[in-house]
């Protein structure tokens, strides 16, 4: 098992992004402590891939710094089995991250009430 560190994000250089690589990481640890059995912040083989395959999707996001929430985002830029697998960490640690890591999730709630952008296509 590999284990991710305290901060997940600090080489994040925008704070919504950063909140973003933090609230992956976050719910990633307790999904995986819940239900592989991880310990003490480690993630097993499965959830360590499914954790860097988010963190490469974020770096990379087009919306950069203005990023939606991945629920109101207009673009899915994950392949349609790792989409399924981070809707399953998310609906199932999702509610419960309010009682574990309440600031992200009062943060996350308010990124996820402002407007999405629209990516303009180039002709």
């Amino acid at each position: 098992m590999i284990g991710l560190e305290g901060n997940s994000a600090p080489e994040a250089p925008f704070k919504r992004r950063g909140r973003e690589f933090e609230m992956i990481a976050a719910m990633l640890r307790m999904y995986c402590a819940a239900h592989h059995g991880a310990k003490h912040a480690a993630l097993c083989k499965e959830c360590e891939e499914l954790y860097n395959y988010a963190h490469r999707r974020l770096e990379r996001c087009v919306f950069g710094e203005v990023k939606p929430t991945c629920a109101n985002c207009t673009v899915h830029c994950y392949k349609a089995m790792m989409r399924e697998h981070i809707r399953q960490v998310m609906r199932w640690a999702g509610p419960r991250m309010l009682r574990r890591h309440p600031v992200l999730a009062v943060r996350h709630m308010i990124d996820g009430h402002l407007p999405a952008p629209v990516l303009h296509q180039s002709r």
